[in-house]
């Protein structure tokens, strides 16, 4: 399964290619989307989180939404597999 690519991004709306729905923030992976609510979680990325990835040998970027999305897109447009969570109001 390829990733699917984030096929727009304005300020509170984000389209996910291969979807119908408008997101306001997302969650994607090889397959699929789906809402996010970032008050489950916050905005922010625990460095625990983060170590955890790593050791799991998974490469891990946290990024203002923009370049996130661009770098997102970037590798899912090389075939690579590639997840994200997005928040478009940051």
């Amino acid at each position: 399964m390829s990733s699917p690519e984030i096929a727009s991004l304005s300020w509170g709306q984000m389209k996910v290619q291969g979807s119908t729905k408008i997101y306001k923030d997302c969650k994607v992976w090889p397959g699929g989307s789906r809402d996010w609510d970032w008050r489950e979680t916050g905005t922010e990325v625990p460095p625990s989180t983060v170590e955890y990835l790593k050791k799991k040998g998974i490469d891990v970027r946290v990024l203002q939404t923009e370049q996130a999305v661009k770098e997102y897109n970037a590798l899912a447009t090389q075939g690579i597999r590639v997840g994200g969570v997005f928040h478009s109001t940051c």
